[in-house]
């Protein structure tokens, strides 16, 4: 079984007796293919029927059949022996051909062998390509189809996080908030109440208190609503410092 596997793949295979090759040129290349163990020689040709009757290779041209032939020389390094298949002294049909390197004996290989591993080649490169592909390629519902790799995943938690410098507020920024502060002191004056005199609390209404210590920015009495005012502005302008954004 497996030497009819090798001759159904003679394209794998190469051949070499290293007692010829010192020997071999171009008159003694024929009889060094024609080696009982050479897998890629024909017993059935021409060749072989000439050499029983001791014949020359000129009467290779007079018979019909499969016939070897030395057609390229480049001595000591490189033959080609073509395999042909002879209908006519003037009509022969190619079937193969065989280079010799340094000795070495190799079927060359013919038009579809080529194109069809390269094509095979190709398609498996794609095929590769395209497995890849879709091991990045991820779906959702509400999301769609997006690329996932999971060497940008590697590189975001590897890469550390800068942490937010936080600058002081600057002379300008202090400036507008005395500013903002101030004329909201003078849309909403502050009620003073005269010591020893006892507010009526009947009339301030839930809306109002009395401070009872006078130092809470020099004020008596202050209207609850200001303060909610001044605590939501100054809790924007906070706000505002730290986010980079400024109304004013």
């Amino acid at each position: 079984m497996a030497a009819v596997d090798i001759r159904d793949n003679l394209l794998g295979i190469s051949w070499v007796d290293s007692s010829w090759i010192p020997i071999l040129n171009s008159g003694s290349v024929l009889d060094y293919f024609s080696e009982r163990s050479n897998p890629f020689y024909d017993r059935t040709c021409n060749n072989e029927v000439v050499k029983m009757q001791r014949l020359t290779l000129e009467h290779l041209n007079q018979m019909v059949g499969v016939e070897y032939i030395l057609l390229h020389a480049q001595e000591p390094i490189l033959f080609i022996i073509r395999k042909q298949q002879r209908q006519s002294p003037t009509q022969v049909i190619p079937l193969a051909d065989y280079y010799i390197i340094a000795g070495v004996i190799y079927q060359a290989p013919d038009l579809g062998s080529v194109i069809n591993s390269r094509v095979l080649t190709a398609v498996h490169g794609i095929q590769s390509a395209f497995d890849e592909a879709m091991s990045y390629c991820r779906y959702h519902p509400s999301k769609g189809y997006w690329w996932h790799f999971k060497d940008h995943e590697e590189q975001d938690k590897v890469k550390p996080k800068a942490k937010r410098k936080e600058e002081p507020s600057s002379i300008f920024q202090r400036q507008r908030v005395d500013a903002l502060l101030l004329d909201l002191r003078q849309k909403f004056p502050p009620k003073f109440v005269q010591v020893g005199q006892t507010p009526n609390t009947a009339c301030l209404g839930q809306d109002q208190h009395i401070s009872k210590n006078p130092n809470f920015l020099g004020w008596g009495a202050v209207n609850e609503s200001s303060c909610f005012l001044l605590l939501h502005v100054l809790t924007s302008i906070w706000c505002c410092q730290y986010s980079g954004f400024w109304l004013f």
